[in-house]
């Protein structure tokens, strides 16, 4: 009943705050400052923080909602990966600074003092950089950061560079890291963030069929329509149930198979569900006005955050081959055990 009501009110705070307005406002370059207040000043932020630190104490499992609804309204700041870094920064002994956390478990390279994080997801509205830099983690401030667009139209990654290592930097010893991986953190989120677009994009398309008339009656009514939302359904509620996976979790950390599952379900179907709901639509789904591509550019974006399909899939790979002896379905099945233990 807890997590309902969290749940429950998240859902109503996005949907006040993450308005189509206030997105394409962000998108064009307008502040984060006060959405991101309304989002602070909720205190969900540190919900997987224990009763002791302020927290509510919930778990990963408990805060999947949470990340589904940030998906659904697409919310243009990183609010699943912020929650995220803030209970890795604390299980590392590290308190958190204020602001948004994005988090970079790939993609990061430091060489002689220069620091360089390409095509960030978030880069162009976080404060902070939680980044793996070969083994080494350090939480990186933009401010002290150049920065370049990187994505395509109204995107909010950014690739950014450090000269010389940040003055506002916090490092972080490795042997406190390895635990968990920032990649796992990130692959998680994104994969909620994917359930919850998908879910978005799948009603507007249902309502959209049931209302547009071709021939006198609403081309929901048509075998190739029905087939295509169909397979979208079934794509879209996949997604929701391998994202589930990656987010289920006894405490606030995701497991490295979970999260590798559901990142590479998702991402896998995030481009088919785009494509559809765009060939339903037609032509008024590729205008600026319609809503659609609010929610299919994230769809798009976010299968690439943290790792696509096809290097998710390598990293399972290669964790089987590593264990010869164990099938596939008994390598899963341990997880799921060691988890409900």
């Amino acid at each position: 009943m807890m997590d309902t009501l969290y749940a429950d009110s998240v859902e109503r705070l996005f949907s006040q705050i993450s308005t189509p307005a206030s997105i394409r406002a962000i998108e064009s370059g307008q502040s984060t400052d006060a959405m991101w207040k309304e989002i602070e000043q909720s205190g969900f932020l540190d919900a997987l923080l224990p009763e002791s630190l302020e927290g509510a104490g919930l778990n990963l499992a408990q805060v999947f909602p949470m990340f589904l609804s940030a998906g659904r309204y697409a919310v243009p700041v990183p609010f699943a990966q912020t929650m995220l870094a803030r209970a890795w920064l604390f299980a590392a002994g590290v308190t958190p600074p204020k602001g948004p956390i994005s988090i970079a478990g790939l993609g990061v390279r430091a060489d002689k003092g220069t620091v360089d994080a390409d095509a960030l997801p978030f880069g162009r509205v976080s404060a902070w950089v939680l980044a793996d830099m070969g083994g080494d983690i350090a939480l990186l401030p933009t401010a002290e950061a150049s920065s370049l667009f990187s994505g395509g139209p109204g995107s909010l990654s950014a690739s950014l560079q450090w000269i010389t290592r940040p003055g506002a930097g916090i490092a972080i010893a490795a042997s406190k890291s390895a635990r968990v991986g920032l990649d796992q953190l990130a692959a998680a989120s994104y994969a909620a963030l994917i359930a919850g677009a998908a879910e978005r994009v799948l009603a507007m398309t249902l309502d959209y069929a049931n209302q547009r008339k071709q021939f006198g009656k609403p081309i929901g009514k048509f075998q190739a329509i029905q087939n295509q939302i169909s397979v979208m359904a079934e794509r879209t509620w996949a997604s929701r149930m391998a994202a589930e996976l990656a987010c289920r979790s006894a405490d606030w950390s995701p497991r490295f198979l979970m999260a590798a599952l559901g990142k590479a379900r998702c991402s896998e179907a995030a481009g088919l569900i785009a494509d559809m709901a765009h060939a339903v639509h037609g032509a008024i789904g590729v205008t600026d006005e319609y809503g659609l591509h609010l929610y299919t550019r994230r769809l798009r974006e976010w299968r690439l955050c943290a790792g696509a399909e096809s290097y998710w899939a390598s990293r399972i790979g290669a964790q089987l081959l590593s264990q010869p002896e164990t099938t596939a379905l008994a390598f899963i099945c341990e997880e799921l055990s060691a988890q409900a233990a």
